[in-house]
């Protein structure tokens, strides 16, 4: 099912609404982190239409989302240049995610200084094997086409890298579509964990350091790794990049890590 008619239903009007298509996008009991924050940010969006290009955003998995939602978004402050806006999503009555977003429109630049370039480039997706179908939670084998981002052979330590892109055609204007994917991947814990258990995001941070990015192909190489990880929690840096290699999105993220 597409990802519009997911967020078909969200109409800016605060109040309930019913996710019919959620089943294809979830994550165990609940909607996949990355479509739950695109539902709470589109629905900033149509709340507000007319905001200036997103920067940053703050979500807080609080509880699992599932069909039946109600939806809330109000403007904190709106400056000159500078929006903030916070949207939440509950569940039964109670909040299930909370996000804070900032909106700024572009100004001249006083500082200029690009993103590190990746040191051990994968080399565009195609030359990368495809990971074989039916890998993965529901959300990824029904909506997204994955290739390897690592060497399988080599150290890769408590990270996660990986070429995804979109299977369906998609209308999704590009930060949309960063939110949508920035969250894509495990995280990188899961390369070093003990033995076998659950995980779950508890938040995410980001900001959007490409506005318009239109990755050839529709490809972005995600990466999830661990900072820290102990006491039953990972400290988590979340990056994606473009197919040619300019990253588009960073983001740091805390995990459960269960088990």
């Amino acid at each position: 099912m597409t990802i519009a008619s997911l967020l078909e239903p969200v109409t800016g009007q605060p109040g309930p609404a019913r996710l019919e298509h959620a089943y294809d996008w979830m994550q165990g009991r609940t909607l996949y982190g990355g479509a739950s924050a695109l539902v709470a940010y589109t629905m900033a969006t149509r709340a507000f239409p007319g905001l200036p290009p997103l920067r940053a955003g703050q979500v807080a998995f609080v509880a699992p989302v599932g069909e039946e939602i109600s939806l809330t978004a109000e403007i904190i402050r709106q400056g000159r240049n500078v929006t903030q806006v916070r949207s939440e999503i509950r569940s039964e009555g109670k909040i299930a995610l909370s996000a804070f977003w900032l909106f700024a429109a572009g100004r001249e630049a006083n500082a200029v200084h690009a993103a590190d370039r990746l040191a051990d480039w994968p080399g565009p997706p195609e030359d990368n094997a495809p990971i074989k179908q039916g890998q993965g939670p529901s959300f990824i084998q029904n909506n997204f086409e994955l290739r390897y981002g690592q060497t399988q052979d080599a150290e890769r330590g408590a990270t996660v890298r990986r070429w995804a892109r979109l299977t369906e055609e998609h209308t999704l204007d590009p930060v949309s579509k960063l939110v949508l994917m920035g969250d894509v991947m495990p995280p990188g814990a899961m390369r070093v964990m003990q033995r076998l258990g659950p995980i779950s995001s508890i938040n995410w941070s980001f900001n959007v350091l490409d506005t318009e990015s239109r990755s050839p192909g529709g490809w972005y190489l995600a990466e999830n790794a661990s900072q820290h990880a102990a006491e039953g929690y990972s400290s988590e840096r979340l990056r994606l990049w473009d197919a040619d290699g300019k990253q588009v999105l960073d983001g740091i993220q805390c995990v459960a890590v269960f088990g």
